[in-house]
């Protein structure tokens, strides 16, 4: 189920306080800023630093 957008209008990254987009083809929440991406679980964004996984569409090395 995706998102609405008028949660999406309030929710942001726990990082760095950015905007986070819905990507709907892994239904995770994406902070393009800290390239991490955030699940959803029982329809339910977990925004827990801890628990997100990096982009993996990266080839930069940091």
């Amino acid at each position: 189920m995706p998102i609405p957008e008028k949660l999406l209008e309030f929710i942001c990254c726990p990082k760095c306080k950015g905007d986070l987009k819905y990507d709907a083809s892994t239904d995770t929440l994406v902070c393009s800023n800290c390239r991490l991406k955030y699940p959803i679980v029982d329809d339910i964004p977990v925004l827990i630093v801890e628990e997100a996984e990096p982009l993996d569409n990266s080839s930069d090395s940091a």
